[in-house]
């Protein structure tokens, strides 16, 4: 029995692991992505699927009851996420609603933000994204421009968000405006909490090179929100930023489940094997060493899991995590390609597979840009894990209005 179960006995932990697997067994369901390029009809199984959790008591295992939550231990969390490693990514489409916006608003919402909104998030009710980029401020998100000004009793917000991943499913959102443009670029932000069903919020999708779109633009024109729907404090909207950068590499690069994953060397092996390649000694070496990276991964996973449940915040490790899933992300594609050969570009319209390699293929070079580019992880590993002098910063100090950042002309 691992560290994290010590807490329950035995005969709890049996009788937990057992309730987990027969809920499994009745509600668990496949994803098929290929013909869902806005993730609607994944989203319908998967929340359906969360609110049957929910009434199970295994959703929001480590919350609070007074949020929502289960309020079990960190080792029941442990067993359900071990048990829902059998069923791959069934709930992808909840990594930046659960993995993100729900620690976020539980460690730094305020009592009546954390009871008015947790629940709903918990349950699947409710669909949470987050907004950070903007056209002129992707890697460099400090460079916002997106703008929010308290007038009497609502905070009114006007600018512009970019690939904001299932914004037009989402009943609400995370957004980082900037507050007081007279502090310098890192300082002046804050957090806001706000309802993607209002009028003034229009969402735009981004089509993308694989078909999906599940990437949006998002337009604020005199969005109004409750003054107490800021995510306090006010101005101090960056730390809290990256702490839900944090926890985004986190769930990014540890995925929802426990315990070692190989499933891409496990998948490509297969297909391998079924096309008589396997005996290919170049071919057999790197699928070990896709197998070895995979398995790598998943114990740094593992690693990183572990800290969170003994109640440390996420920090720049995560960043190790997001990048090494971009690297085996980049093996997988090529490796791929190079088992299924012209089916990877030309495919029989009645073979089984379809275009998934292809999909596959195009897909992949996300990985290295989603949740902060390769370039950015190196810069926070390096700066940060390993302790390397940090790069000049010409902008230090100076108020954001005065720069000449992202889209902004300070002529105007």
């Amino acid at each position: 029995m691992s560290d994290e179960a010590a807490e329950l006995s035995k005969e709890e932990a049996d009788a937990f692991r057992e309730k987990c697997r027969t809920f499994l067994a009745e509600n668990a369901f496949g994803r098929d992505r290929d013909s869902d390029p806005r993730s609607e009809k994944s989203m319908v199984k998967t929340k359906a699927f969360q609110a049957k959790a929910a009434e199970a008591g295994l959703a929001g295992l480590t919350y609070s009851t007074e949020y929502g939550g289960a309020g079990l231990t960190k080792a029941h969390d442990r067993i359900w996420r071990e048990e829902m490693t059998a069923y791959g990514t069934m709930m992808f489409d909840l990594t930046i609603s659960h993995g993100m916006c729900l620690p976020v608003l539980n460690q730094f919402g305020t009592e009546e933000q954390k009871k008015q909104f947790m629940p709903g998030n918990i349950s699947g009710e409710n669909i949470w994204c987050q907004m950070f980029s903007e056209p002129g401020a992707g890697s460099d998100v400090a460079s916002l421009q997106t703008k929010a000004v308290l007038d009497g009793e609502e905070w009114v917000i006007n600018g512009q968000k970019v690939w904001t991943t299932l914004a037009h499913l989402c009943d609400y959102g995370i957004l980082v405006a900037r507050t007081d443009p007279d502090q310098p670029k890192h300082a002046g932000i804050s957090m806001f909490i706000v309802d993607m069903n209002d009028p003034a919020v229009e969402i735009r999708p981004i089509h993308q090179i694989d078909g999906g779109m599940h990437f949006n633009e998002v337009f604020f024109t005199d969005l109004r929100i409750p003054k107490d729907w800021l995510v306090p404090p006010i101005h101090d909207g960056w730390r809290l930023a990256t702490a839900m950068l944090m926890y985004e590499r986190v769930a990014i690069g540890t995925g929802g489940s426990s315990g070692v994953n190989h499933e891409a060397a496990d998948r490509l092996i297969a297909t391998a094997q079924k096309r008589g390649l396997i005996n290919d000694p170049v071919l057999r070496q790197k699928l070990m060493k896709l197998y070895s990276q995979e398995t790598a991964k998943s114990l740094v996973s593992m690693r990183t899991r572990s800290e969170l449940k003994a109640g440390k915040a996420p920090g720049p490790g995560g960043s190790l995590g997001k990048l090494h899933g971009a690297t085996i992300a980049t093996m997988v594609r090529d490796l791929s390609l190079e088992i299924v050969g012209a089916e990877g570009v030309a495919w029989d319209a009645e073979s089984p597979d379809g275009d998934r390699w292809s999909k596959g293929a195009l897909s992949s070079f996300q990985a290295g840009i989603a949740g902060g580019t390769n370039e950015i992880q190196r810069n926070i590993i390096g700066d940060r894990v390993l302790g390397l002098p940090r790069e000049p910063s010409v902008d230090k100090g100076k108020p954001f209005k005065d720069l000449l950042v992202g889209t902004q002309d300070t002529n105007s």
